[in-house]
Formats: structure tokens, C-alpha cells, sequence
């Protein structure tokens, strides 16, 4: 009887709380989850510019135009975070970085992202402190040499020079590639690339070694490219893309989802010429993607909900990017390859805005 008694009290009792609880208050949707901004956001948002270190020295991925302005892919890559976090890709203020500056610089702070052909591997990814972004470029290590010397394989090379530049993975891939085939080379490196092809047109290198797409934009771009021979080989698997500070993961975020949206978006046909169609898409996909419908995609991130519409019409998507600084109709002509969107049958996949 007691025990009946007991029960009924407490059943008497929360039917007293929730008829005090205001109707309008029952019916409320969930508060939308917000990020708190992070302390490189905060910097980016104060100061009202975007610091990317870059590569001021590959054409097609960093570099300068006549105007002294930085132009590429990767520089683009950039200027889409700018549009995300602040609303204008062009509040970027570019630091051009050697190979071995990368890391020093990314740690101490002096630019809040790196956007430099930096390969995505173990040890960069602890002892740099660092987070990486999706890979926006699948590359691989490749070889280069005067088309005049006859040089087809490595054997070819043995006893000879090879020339890259420090501070890359490159030293490392080349080194172990030669010794497993026994052969005998001697490694030179050089800070910068401009230095490792001086050597390399002066006679004091056989060969130059990094990423293809760096061989691709050295040979397109020099005064004779007939002059120069892309070996057919491949070395290694180089996933090169953006990376950040371990310090700020909500930054991270931004820069993460930022590179998801240029490549979804290319996958829906939405560009930078058709973006504002697509606005009043009734695809709850699409919808997400560009923070439309009262879908709070941004307020994960702790940015404007509509952010991958600002991104998108400023920067364009991640097939316009590609196109703009490598594809067809530059000097480059480079084909989409593993590159390509999944569906297409390359490597790029976007996770969902969901």
C-alpha cells in the first residue's frame, strides 16, 4: 500500500512540472549546436586577414605572377578558407616558405595555415604538431634528366648525382629507391628548387627528383622543354595538401569541411556561375551543403551558415580551381587522373554535410 502511495506521489508530481512548463517551451526546437571559435580563428577574425604559407617558386600551384601577385592551386586553396572565415578570398596575406621553413613557421605561428605541396606523412603529422586537411592533390615522386644523356631507369644512374631540395620527403624516397636496386648515387640538396634546377642546368646534377606534378611544372615552363625527360616511374605515394596547427582544432575544422564543400560541390554542378540556382534546391543534400533551408552548417563550425556559397562564388569549386591553375587550356594540361571525382573514377570523395 505504501509502496502504491509512493508511486502516485511521484506521478502526481511530474505531471505538476510539465503543466508548469510553458507550452512554447515544449514545442522548441533544439538549440543548433555552435563551435566555440578557436584562438587562430579568433586571430584570423581580429585580424581580418587569412596568413597562408605557400610556395612562391611552382607555377601551377604557388607562385607570382607579373603583377607580384600569388596565383596556383594551392594558393586558391587559401583564398577559399579567406572566403569561408571572413567572408573575402581575397583577405589572404601569402608567406612564401622554403620546404624546410614549413614546419618553424606553422609551429611558432607565423602563419595560421600551410598550403605548400606538403605531403601528409607520420611523422609531419606528430612531430610538426600538425593537422592535415583532406588531400587535395594525389601525387607521386618521379624523376627528371637532359633527354640528350639517354637515361631510361635508375640503373642508368648509378654513380651519378641527384639533386632536390632539403627539408622534403624526397631525400629520403630517392635515397631508399637507389639503395634497395644496390646502386651507388651521390644525394645534393639545395633550399629552394630554383637552386636544385640552376645545378641541375649547369651540369652538376644527372637528375632532379620531386612530385611529378613539380617535375610537370618545371618542364612546361622552362625555355626549351623538349631539353628535359620525365622518367616512367613513380617513386612513391605523395597525398599533398593543407595542413594546421594541432593548437586550434575548430580552425581545423574550417579548413577541413572548406576542402569536403569544393569537391561536393563539383560533384552537385554547382560552380561559380550557377551557385545562387541552386539556392532554392529542394535536394536536402544540396540544401546542407550550402546552408540553406535553416540547415545551421556553419554553426558547426562556428562561421555563417551559408559559408560554401561565399566560397564557392569567390573561388569556384574544386574542378574550377583545378582547371584555372592546371588543367586545360595552361600550359600544364594536366589530366584529372586519380584526381578526379570518385564517381568519376579517381581518389576524391567528399564526407557528408550532414
Amino acid at each position: 500500500m505504501k509502496y502504491r502511495l509512493f508511486l502516485s506521489l511521484i506521478l502526481v508530481t511530474i505531471v505538476a512540472v510539465l503543466a508548469a512548463v510553458p507550452v512554447a517551451a515544449q514545442d522548441a526546437e533544439p538549440t543548433p549546436f555552435v563551435a566555440e571559435v578557436g584562438p587562430i580563428t579568433q586571430r584570423v577574425i581580429d585580424r581580418g586577414v587569412l596568413i597562408c604559407g605557400v610556395n612562391a617558386l611552382l607555377p601551377g600551384f604557388g607562385t607570382t605572377n607579373d603583377a607580384g601577385e600569388f596565383t596556383g592551386f594551392d594558393v586558391d586553396m587559401c583564398r577559399a578558407v579567406a572566403a569561408a572565415i571572413l567572408g573575402d578570398a581575397d583577405a589572404v596575406e601569402f608567406r612564401a616558405l622554403t620546404a624546410a621553413e614549413r614546419p618553424t613557421a606553422l609551429a611558432s605561428g607565423e602563419i595560421d595555415m600551410l598550403s605548400r605541396n606538403t605531403t601528409w606523412t607520420l611523422s609531419r603529422d606528430t612531430e610538426w604538431g600538425a593537422t592535415f586537411a583532406p588531400t587535395t592533390f594525389y601525387d607521386g615522386q618521379g624523376v627528371m634528366v637532359r633527354a640528350a644523356d639517354g637515361i631510361e631507369t635508375l640503373e642508368d644512374l648509378e654513380g651519378g648525382t641527384i639533386c632536390t631540395n632539403a627539408g622534403t620527403t624526397t631525400e629520403l624516397n630517392m635515397t631508399d629507391a637507389m639503395e634497395s636496386r644496390g646502386l651507388e648515387f651521390t644525394l645534393q640538396t639545395f633550399q629552394d628548387f630554383d637552386g636544385v634546377m640552376a645545378a641541375f642546368d649547369e651540369g652538376r646534377c644527372d637528375a632532379v627528383t620531386t612530385d611529378i606534378s613539380g617535375l610537370i611544372s618545371r618542364k612546361a615552363t622552362a625555355a626549351d622543354p623538349g631539353a628535359y625527360k620525365i622518367l616512367d616511374i613513380v617513386l612513391s605515394k605523395e597525398p599533398l595538401g593543407p595542413l594546421t596547427s594541432q593548437s586550434d582544432p575548430q580552425f581545423a575544422d574550417i579548413v577541413r569541411w572548406t576542402i569536403y564543400g569544393l569537391i561536393q560541390a563539383e560533384e552537385f554542378g554547382i560552380t561559380s556561375e550557377n551557385v545562387n540556382d541552386f539556392l532554392d534546391s529542394e535536394d536536402p543534400n544540396i540544401q546542407r551543403l550550402l546552408g540553406q533551408g535553416g540547415n545551421p552548417s556553419g554553426s558547426y563550425l562556428g562561421i555563417a551558415n551559408d559559408f560554401m556559397v561565399t566560397v564557392i562564388s569567390q573561388v569556384g569549386n574544386y574542378g574550377e580551381i583545378f582547371n584555372r591553375n592546371l588543367g586545360p587550356g595552361t600550359i600544364f594540361n594536366l589530366e584529372r587522373g586519380i584526381n578526379d571525382l570518385w564517381t568519376n573514377g579517381g581518389l576524391l570523395y567528399a564526407m557528408p554535410f550532414r
